[in-house]
């Protein structure tokens, strides 16, 4: 037992110093770990301590960062914001009063925004304070607490304050109030803005400086018991725009403004300062106030109040004024504003006087280009022509029509007034909407002047109106030229009624469509003083009418329109007698103070201001006035431009218009006529035998740039007489002669004769050297023409059929010694037969007692004139009056037919009887550098021409 136990004891002994130094292993194992925790967490204590001193490092690290993004973030949107503004309040309605001025925005642009002050966003950068009011919004001031205003001048600064001006809150409103007037008037045209002000208690005063502005009528005062009656007018004026401008097209002026171009209303500002009233707003005027803060803005209409309440709403700004020029604008978040200095007090009424001016003399007339279609050439003429040449009082453009009704135009106005520029407004909103094909002008100005001359090329600009086919300048002394274009235009009427016949039309539109390859333009034909072509009562008078009367009564269906203009038609005695004409020019336009173009119950052409015009379709119908204003279209620039551009259009061949100067001398070198002559021989190169040669005399007054021709054939009576007493146009049309009958002939093909029997003719004779044949050509004077004559009438016979041209100046000189000379002393000795031997004028029979008396050298002359041209021979000679030919012919009652063409210069027409058909002469009054042609053979009645120059 005892030995179980002492094992047992013994087992237990050793189980437990096993434990127990397994236990102590643990414990030593266990206070080595706790010894590394405790470490550890010393470590991690000791880390921990370093955490928030790096995070606040970092942390500041990082603000500081975003802090400096901050600013430059925040300096960069001041210095937009800044230039914004800027650009949105330009010129007057943002700069500085040291160098102000009004700065107009063209039409059409959206009024700007207007400064006021500035916003202090970044300290460095002032960003302008704008106030937005014409076409944008109302303005309603009021006055800041007094703890807010305090709160406002803490956030601005002592910095910022305006110690030069320092008022209180009511010197604040007025400067407020003066300033967005002031860059308002600036920055629109004059005229364009009205002011009203109400101010019972200053009564007017808070508005002084704008005083100026009632000479124009742009400012108002309404009296302390006015405010109802003035509500009430605004309310009616924007019904009105509603109802008549805004018509449900647009929805407010400003948009109008923005489609077209255009403003056709002013804008309307009521300042209405209320500070003083004693009672409050009746329901009627709280109604009526309302209503145009809601509408108003869309129709241009805009309060400016103070001191009366005011209804919000989105168009509404409110302006809260403090002291020293502190203000808080709503529209700007409710920033705090520095003002800017008030106006100069000499600036506000400097200006408002100039705009008065500006504004008095009118409105300014519309650009040209806004009567410009975007595209051009894209219309058709087929039914008519419509286009506008102003605007009416709503900026809309004024549509002028061409057609079948009205077919014909008159336009009168005093000289001044615009007539011709109107003309041109006219002509180029046709000319831009019509090609060529479409529209072809014909132009005639009987004024002194060159008006026209611009759509023909000239020496500084080459270019030319493609749709003109003719102009005529400085005709004042041709009325000639008149009636050629009216014969002209009666000639193209016959044509287009003959071709509609063909094609079994009536009228123009009807022809084009069953002729569509044909050319039917409409024609225009303008004559600007027409009264010129009208004034007298002989035959040019008379075929004019009846031409007119013609044109305006059958020229409507073929599409033939005439422009007829004058200074005033009150005394053309041709045109007034016949009733039945003058109702044909159905479309009256009357410039200011015109007389007579609009029936005498309708006098609105009396109060027309200047750069106005009245159109009236209805033969001048009090109802069917349309007032519009025209454009500058006289500009040389902005014609210029348009015409460079339709120009360069113009279809491929297109020539030039034909340009008639009645100053200028026409050159026989450029005539078409002269340029087309050609020699015609035969193999043998000795006779013409392409038909009769011609001579050209001088430049026909018509509308072709034809040549006054004289036809030398074998007829009888072929040769040519100049009559008058100026050397340098007698001379002037024999070279012509010359030089035309010498283009005909090859070298030696005829003969030529130059006789000069007088000083004064010598130059002339000379200027042909070296163009006749010399070889063929021979030159005589006084002392030896009789041999001349009578070489040339003994050897009529014996030329045969070669040409022979006897060119004498000044006849009548040696007229006399013709009359004395005998027989060359070889016929006296019988070796030449006297010339008296041939049958013709001279000869004198002998009686039976008396032997033949000797022809004389006049007796050769008129031997040669009866006789020569059926021998092709002829004389082209110049009398220096009719009386001498007639004597030459052989004296009162001898015949003259022998002369079967005259060129009458400075010749009257009474001086002509003897050689003209009726007896009695033709109408004809001299005058420079013209003569009247007369060929027996062609002419019904002389023509007038222009001797071609020769210097």
């Amino acid at each position: 037992m005892a030995d179980s136990r002492a094992g047992v004891a013994g087992q237990i002994r050793r189980t437990l110093s096993y434990a127990l130094g397994r236990a102590r292993g643990d414990l030593a194992e266990a206070e080595r770990e706790l010894d590394a925790a405790l470490s550890r967490l010393d470590r991690l204590a000791a880390a921990a301590d370093e955490v928030p001193v790096r995070a606040a490092r970092q942390r500041d690290a990082r603000l500081a960062e975003i802090d400096q993004m901050y600013a430059a973030r925040l300096a960069q949107l001041t210095r937009a914001a800044a230039e914004a503004g800027d650009r949105e309040a330009p010129g007057a309605a943002g700069d500085g009063w040291d160098e102000w001025k009004p700065t107009p925005a063209e039409r059409g642009h959206v009024a700007p925004e207007l400064r006021i002050g500035a916003v202090r966003i970044a300290r460095t950068v002032p960003v302008p304070a704008l106030v937005p009011l014409l076409d944008r919004a109302h303005v309603h001031l009021s006055d800041l607490p007094a703890a807010e205003d305090a709160a406002t001048a803490r956030q601005i600064g002592p910095g910022d304050a305006d110690p030069a001006h320092a008022p209180g809150y009511a010197e604040t409103g007025d400067r407020v109030v003066t300033t967005l007037l002031l860059r308002a008037l600036g920055s629109a045209p004059p005229g364009q803005v009205h002011i009203t002000g109400y101010d019972p208690e200053q009564l007017g005063g808070g508005l002084a400086g704008f005083a100026p502005l009632a000479n124009a009528g742009l400012l108002t005062f309404v009296g302390p018991g006015g405010l109802s009656a003035l509500l009430d007018g605004l309310v009616d004026h924007i019904r009105r725009i509603n109802e008549k401008v805004l018509a449900g097209a647009h929805t407010s002026l400003r948009e109008l403004a923005e489609t077209e171009g255009r403003r056709p209303e002013p804008w309307r500002i009521a300042v209405l300062l209320g500070a003083g009233r004693k009672d409050e707003l009746t329901p009627h005027e709280q109604a009526q106030l309302e209503r145009i803060a809601r509408t108003g803005v869309a129709c241009g209409v805009h309060l400016i109040v103070r001191g009366l309440p005011m209804p919000a709403g989105p168009s509404v700004e409110r302006v809260r004024t403090g002291a020293n020029g502190r203000v808080r604008v709503g529209g700007l978040g409710g920033l705090p504003v520095v003002l800017d200095p008030p106006p100069p007090p000499r600036l506000v009424t400097e200006t408002s006087a100039t705009l008065a001016r500006r504004a008095a003399e009118g409105p300014a007339p519309v650009r040209f280009g806004d009567l410009l279609p975007a595209e051009f050439w894209r219309e058709s003429s087929a039914e008519g022509l419509v286009a506008p040449v102003g605007e009416d009082a709503q900026g809309r453009p004024v549509p002028v029509t061409l057609a079948d009704y009205p077919p014909h135009a008159l336009i009168a106005g005093p000289s001044g007034t615009g007539k011709t520029n109107l003309i041109y407004a006219w002509m180029g909103a046709l000319a831009a909407r019509y090609s060529p094909a479409e529209l072809e002008f014909y132009l005639l100005d009987f004024k002194e002047g060159v008006s026209f001359a611009r759509f023909a090329p000239g020496r500084r600009d080459p270019s030319w109106l493609p749709h003109v086919r003719l102009v005529g300048v400085n005709v004042n002394t041709d009325r000639e030229f008149g009636l050629a274009l009216l014969r002209f235009l009666g000639e193209e009427l016959r044509r287009r009624a003959d071709a509609a016949k063909a094609f079994d039309a009536t009228k123009l539109p009807e022809l084009r469509a069953e002729d569509p390859a044909g050319h039917w333009p409409r024609i225009v034909a303008v004559i600007d003083e027409f009264q010129v072509l009208l004034n007298g009562r002989d035959a040019v008078v008379t075929e004019s009418v009846n031409l007119l009367d013609d044109l305006a009564r059958r020229g409507r269906s073929q599409g033939i329109h005439l422009i007829l203009a004058s200074q005033d038609v009150s005394g053309i005695e041709a045109l007034w007698g016949r009733p039945s004409l003058v109702a044909q020019f159905s479309l009256r336009i009357a410039l200011p103070k015109a007389r007579k173009v609009l029936p005498e119950q309708n006098t609105a052409a009396d109060t027309l201001p200047r750069h106005h015009a009245i159109v009236n379709p209805d033969s001048g119908a009090p109802e069917a006035n349309r007032i519009l204003r025209v454009p500058p279209a006289g500009d040389r620039e902005a014609w210029g431009s348009l015409q460079r551009e339709l120009w360069t259009s113009r279809p491929e061949g297109s020539l030039p218009p034909r340009l008639f100067d009645g100053d200028a001398i026409p050159r026989l070198e450029t005539a078409p006529d002269f340029l087309a002559l050609a020699p015609g021989a035969d193999p043998a190169g000795r006779r013409w035998s392409a038909g009769a040669p011609v001579a050209l005399l001088g430049e026909a007054i018509d509308v072709q740039a034809r040549s006054a021709r004289l036809t030398l054939n074998r007829a009888p009576g072929r040769n040519l007489a100049v009559l008058g007493t100026r050397p340098d146009e007698a001379c002037a049309v024999l070279n012509a002669a010359a030089r035309s009958l010498a283009a005909q002939y090859p070298d030696g093909g005829a003969r030529f004769s130059v006789a000069v029997l007088d000083a004064s003719a010598a130059l002339a004779v000379d200027a042909l050297h070296g163009i006749l044949p010399p070889d063929r050509t021979a030159v005589y004077h006084a002392d030896n023409v009789t041999a001349l004559l009578r070489a040339t009438a003994a050897g009529l016979e014996d030329d045969g059929d070669e040409p022979h041209f006897l060119l004498l100046y000044a006849v009548d000189a040696v007229t006399p010694r013709l009359a004395r000379s005998g027989p060359a002393p070889a016929q006296r000795r019988g070796i030449i037969p006297p010339v008296g031997a041939h049958a013709g004028a001279g000869a004198r029979p002998a009686g039976p007692e008396q032997p033949a008396a000797a022809p004389t050298g006049l007796d050769d002359l008129r031997r040669i004139l009866t006789a020569g041209p059926e021998h092709h021979t002829h004389v082209l000679g110049w009398w220096r009056q009719p009386g001498r030919l007639r004597d030459d012919l052989g004296g009162i009652g001898s015949r003259t037919d022998a002369i079967g063409s005259w060129l009458a210069l400075d010749v009257h027409g009474s001086e002509l009887s003897q050689f003209y058909p009726d007896g009695r002469g033709p109408a004809w009054y001299p005058r420079p550098w013209r003569g009247l042609f007369f060929d027996r053979a062609v002419h019904r009645v002389a023509e007038a021409i222009i001797p071609y120059g020769w210097t």
